[in-house]
């Protein structure tokens, strides 16, 4: 997480501004700036992560500009404003007067109910991704939207639904699955399609590190809705627990190895040995999840976020005739077990800016680009794991799909009643096995 959140922000460090591609917009972009070349996005989402995306979309092309702006509190907003307006490629790029400045549970709509904007970015907690991008694609704006993009499976539906509809559309939608338009990624898993290490039985993800502090304390006054929204990253209904949160990257690359296969099934287990008190919500600390294939081939997991144990996450790619690995480092290696045609190489670009880059190329100049089905099932392959080891029980691909057990839902006041409640010592019940 740190190292995400530092390449965010580097903003235009390690970026190339892409040249115009035409001279007009293709269909889906409406345009209606005086300068019709001009791409006018908004950000729903205000914090790091969205502030870094909103930089990079600013850099990927010389014509964007920042419209408008969309969170639940001011005081982040108006920190996101001021952080791009110093650190956009220029200072025309942050357009974003008073009155396109929205505050509040539905700032999002507001957003899609302007009609001068072309491309929204949606980086606000996972639980509200479904809900926005159908919002998106029901007003028409091209999106980049983080990951995780649900955090259960009627999410997982209505990402799939939207998705669609935003293809039929002509609709150019980027998901933040940076490893996709990875160099050393491409390189890595290119050689292994090729057969450089044979048949592949085993992988092995690992999300192993320190703990994630995002913890806020509870503010007099506000609603339990209120505090678990910025608290979020602790709750399920938000989150989707950090095994989704953040391993969703990991099993992505796993589904692009695999050919974007689905699993049969999977089983594990996870608890809470440190993540304990009030503003540690109810997710886990760690989890191990068993997944089998088809072909026989397995995946296998490990999951922890504690203080003080050994760290490493990535993947492993263990082949009949070899061995493989792409590692949190930004490196990795193909090595047959022959010794001949070994490989190892470094990450030497920005995967944060070309994820950008290569969606905003779209836009100019009309070429297909839409990564959501293959987001909403990268994220439903993460949601089955949780499944497993919050129920103690064996989840197939197809009950984990069906399953009607909704968490998220799309408050429109702080006074609606929230999911979860804590008890009297202001601890939360975590999901119990069994």
């Amino acid at each position: 997480m740190k190292k995400d959140s530092l390449e965010r922000r580097e903003f235009v460090k390690q970026s190339a501004v892409l040249a115009a591609a035409v001279s007009a917009f293709p269909s889906g972009v409406q345009g209606q700036s005086e300068d019709s070349e001009k791409v006018r996005i908004a950000l729903i989402g205000c914090g790091g992560r969205g502030t870094g995306a909103a930089a990079q979309a600013l850099t990927a092309d010389d014509r964007t500009a920042l419209f408008a702006m969309a969170d639940i509190d001011r005081e982040q907003l108006d920190r996101s404003r001021e952080t791009l307006e110093k650190n956009a490629p220029s200072p025309d790029q942050v357009q974003v007067s008073p009155e396109r400045q929205f505050v509040g549970l539905d700032a999002f709509q507001r957003v899609m109910d302007m009609k001068e904007i072309d491309v929204v970015i949606l980086t606000t907690p996972p639980g509200f991704r479904p809900f926005h991008f159908e919002a998106a694609v029901n007003a028409g704006k091209h999106v980049f939207m983080e990951k995780p993009v649900a955090v259960d499976a009627p999410g997982i539906r209505k990402v799939l639904a939207a998705a669609k509809r935003s293809k039929e559309m002509g609709l150019k939608v980027g998901v933040g699955f940076n490893r996709r338009h990875s160099p050393l990624h491409h390189e890595v898993i290119s050689r292994l399609n090729e057969g450089a290490i044979g048949e592949l039985p085993l992988i092995q993800i690992f999300n192993c590190r320190s703990d994630v502090n995002k913890r806020r304390n509870r503010v007099e006054g506000e609603s339990e809705l209120q505090f678990q929204v910025k608290n979020w990253y602790y709750f399920t209904w938000l989150s989707g627990d950090f095994m989704v949160e953040q391993s969703v990257h990991e099993f992505d690359v796993v589904r692009w190895i695999k050919g974007d296969i689905f699993p049969v099934s999977c089983q594990g287990q996870g608890g809470r040995l440190v993540r304990t008190g009030p503003t540690n919500g109810h997710i886990y600390d760690h989890y191990s999840v068993d997944y089998q294939f088809a072909d026989g081939s397995l995946v296998t997991t490990q999951h922890r976020h504690i203080p003080k144990c050994w760290n490493w996450f990535g993947e492993k790619i263990h082949g009949s005739k070899g061995t493989a690995e792409l590692s949190f480092k930004a490196n990795g290696f193909v090595k047959p077990a022959d010794g001949k045609d070994a490989w190892r190489g470094k990450e030497t670009e920005n995967s944060y800016q070309k994820e950008h880059d290569h969606l905003f190329a779209a836009i100019r100049d009309g070429s297909e680009f839409n990564e959501a089905e293959r987001a909403a099932y990268s994220t439903m392959f993460a949601l089955m794991g949780r499944m497993a080891a919050y129920t103690g029980q064996e989840v197939t691909w197809e009950e984990a799909m069906k399953s009607e057990e909704a968490l998220a839902f799309n408050p429109a006041s702080w006074d609606e009643k929230a999911r979860f409640f804590p008890d009297e010592d202001g601890n939360y019940e975590p999901f119990r096995p069994g």
